[in-house]
């Protein structure tokens, strides 16, 4: 067995990877292909990498976990915010598939550039890298079915709420005390869930009200 494969077989076994749709997007899409050269020794290690510029790709264990409860279905609309190295634009991309659409946004440019030439690697193109504050969201392109926030913020930005679609989630890392994920559901106009999970620790949302 390879090292990718028993990086998704550790996962599967430590009940973190229990949805078939993620576990066909993780083995159709290599990790290798999103870190820098210098570290793709390091590829299917479960931990985050340096990108550049202070940014990471997540640790693959966490970005599971953040796939498995957002539950993204075919035929979606995903904004991806923080799209970092387009590893999990690829991957959200595979999990909507040819009916649905990411839109992957980037604060920094060069990080923007360097996620939009590794997607450019694998066989997706249903994602469109644009270059922006994510805390704004993308108004064009709501409402988003799914909003994944990969940078942790103060709290979860109005322009993001007011882009989620009925019965839409969005899932962002908190700058608290536990290192929560913040899951929020809209169920009604102005009715929201939220759930909490601890215990997770993600690079600053940049200038996350700005």
């Amino acid at each position: 067995m390879d090292e990718r494969s028993l990086l998704i077989k550790k996962m599967e076994n430590a009940g973190i990877l229990t949805n078939p749709s993620i576990k066909e997007a993780l083995s159709a899409i290599d990790r290798k292909d999103f870190v820098l050269p210098k570290h793709i020794d390091y590829a299917y290690v479960d931990r985050p990498l340096p990108i550049g510029k202070g940014q990471t790709i997540s640790q693959p264990s966490t970005v599971v976990f953040m796939l498995e409860l957002l539950d993204v279905q075919k035929g979606h609309s995903v904004l991806d915010g923080g799209s970092g190295s387009g590893w999990t634009t690829a991957l959200l991309s595979h999990l909507v598939g040819s009916n649905g659409e990411v839109i992957a946004m980037e604060l920094l440019d060069s990080i923007k550039d360097f996620g939009e030439q590794n997607y450019a690697k694998t066989k997706y193109q249903n994602a469109v890298f644009i270059q922006g504050n994510a805390a704004k969201g993308c108004p064009e392109k709501a409402p988003f079915d799914r909003i994944l926030i990969s940078a942790a913020a103060t709290a979860p930005p109005d322009a993001l709420i007011s882009q989620l679609a009925l019965g839409g989630k969005l899932l962002i890392p908190l700058q608290d005390s536990r290192g929560n994920l913040l899951l929020l559901e809209k169920l009604g106009e102005d009715d929201y869930k939220k759930s909490y999970y601890p215990g997770f620790a993600f690079v600053p949302f940049i200038d996350d009200h700005r």
